[in-house]
């Protein structure tokens, strides 16, 4: 247990950004992070990045 509220506090914003990071989605042409979400024509989920144009599902 931690002997401080700090310490506490520091190992809670270390779990956040770990979720955080992990749940972000590169581009695979590029590698930026400006991912848009996309409702393609059929229903399904398609992804585009904003910063190259690359396209995918």
């Amino acid at each position: 247990m931690p002997g401080s509220i700090r310490g506490e506090a520091d190992s809670l914003f270390a779990t956040v950004v770990r979720r955080k990071t992990s749940s972000l989605l590169n581009c695979p042409s590029c590698g930026s992070l400006q991912v848009a979400q996309v409702l393609g024509d059929n229903g399904g989920i398609s992804y585009v990045c904003t910063t190259c144009g690359h396209s995918w599902s």
